[in-house]
């Protein structure tokens, strides 16, 4: 939609001319465009929110239109505006507006916030340390290495190099992190490697890399940005494939429930070994193992979907309820129940993985696509 048929159809929402689908249609543009604007804020507290949104249309109303405006926004539930962030291209054609204070308090208590930084840190001995609760500062250190937990949920191992070669292999004991449904973390392997850990997730990883690979192994969903080195390779085991790099940026999709293991690469090449078959992918393409042993399949996707999840999204390009709503009880930490066989039903749109579960849910709902009910911790998807 262009900027001129989105100004059209503002204009006729609010002389009230608007037929659903065209409303639908409102919606959907103003959710693929602030989507990604407001991924950037992250989780925020959602009356202020809309107290400094107000304020900011405010300065974009002539003031002559204002008494007309507000007349308005007091006679209808939701007022549909329209103005421009920085550059011109970024659009707010909807914001729902809700007069009684004191029910839409009530409505978000009764809501389910999304995820955070929750992760569990196993270390060799065993010993577990729950990283959302740990204080920031070092967490774990020895004569080999330091462990050190970030302000904004980093995980940093610290590798002393200078220590005797009896030393280091006595301290290249296995440590695991593990998200749960919910959460998410980042951590710095001692060589530089950047990990960033989807929820449901575990990566299992050497405090120091030793040997002459740097090995870790994850079950999930991880993205890595690899610290290069020539001289020892980077590989990633999940579910029976094997990705190796020197050094690139490519993320690895390995959930027990899928039935496929999907490699995409962003940026360098990756080798992907599968039952004995190995393929190199190039920047854009993905490759897909399936576990009934079938040979890799490889082809170009479109990479800002498979990332959105690190970018604070939810990207969904014609995907059914299913596999949506797979993305959202990991994130959201719910269980789902289908209806009346709406699973294969398929959505497309674009909206912060930070709002709430209903603002997700309400926007799907917009399109017609299902309809649903929360109770509890429970999303019932119906038609």
């Amino acid at each position: 939609m262009t900027r001129e048929q989105a100004q059209d159809l503002l204009n006729r929402s609010q002389l009230g001319e608007c037929t659903a689908e065209e409303q639908a249609l409102l919606d959907r543009w103003y959710f693929h465009e602030a989507a990604k604007q407001e991924a950037t804020d992250g989780p925020g507290d959602v009356m202020e929110e809309e107290r400094l949104i107000w304020n900011r249309i405010l300065q974009k109303i002539p003031e002559d239109n204002n008494t007309r405006y507000f007349k308005r926004r007091y006679s209808i539930a939701a007022a549909v505006i329209l103005f421009c962030f920085a550059s011109g291209a970024y659009f707010l054609l909807k914001r729902p507006v809700v007069d009684n204070l004191k029910a839409k308090r009530q409505l978000l208590k009764n809501d389910i916030a999304p995820g955070g930084n929750k992760a569990v840190l196993t270390l060799a001995n065993g010993t577990r340390i729950i990283l959302d609760d740990a204080k920031n500062g070092s967490i774990s250190q020895n004569t080999s290495v330091k462990v050190t937990k970030t302000s904004n949920g980093v995980l940093i191992y610290h590798f002393n190099k200078n220590i005797s070669g009896k030393n280091i292999a006595a301290y290249s004991a296995i440590n695991t992190i593990t998200t749960p449904r919910g959460g998410q973390y980042q951590i710095v392997l001692e060589d530089g490697t950047r990990v960033w850990l989807n929820s449901a997730s575990y990566i299992k990883f050497p405090e120091a890399f030793i040997d002459k690979n740097r090995q870790v192994e994850l079950s999930g969903e991880a993205y890595f940005e690899v610290a290069k080195n020539k001289a020892k390779p980077f590989i990633v085991k999940a579910n029976g494939t094997e990705v190796q790099v020197f050094g690139t940026h490519f993320n690895v999709n390995a959930y027990a429930d899928n039935s496929n293991i999907a490699t995409t690469l962003l940026e360098g090449s990756v080798s992907m070994t599968y039952a004995g078959a190995t393929v190199m992918l190039k920047p854009g393409q993905q490759g897909v193992t399936n576990k009934a042993g079938e040979p890799i399949k490889t082809g170009f996707v479109d990479a800002e979907e498979v990332m959105a999840w690190k970018n604070g999204l939810f990207i969904f390009h014609d995907q059914s309820i299913a596999n949506i709503m797979k993305q959202v009880s990991r994130w959201y930490d719910v269980d789902v129940e289908y209806k009346d066989g709406v699973q294969n039903k398929e959505f497309g749109g674009t909206i912060s993985k930070y709002k709430n579960i209903t603002e997700l849910l309400n926007n799907i709902q917009l399109t017609q696509t299902i309809h649903y009910k929360l109770e509890g911790r429970r999303v019932i998807i119906m038609k």
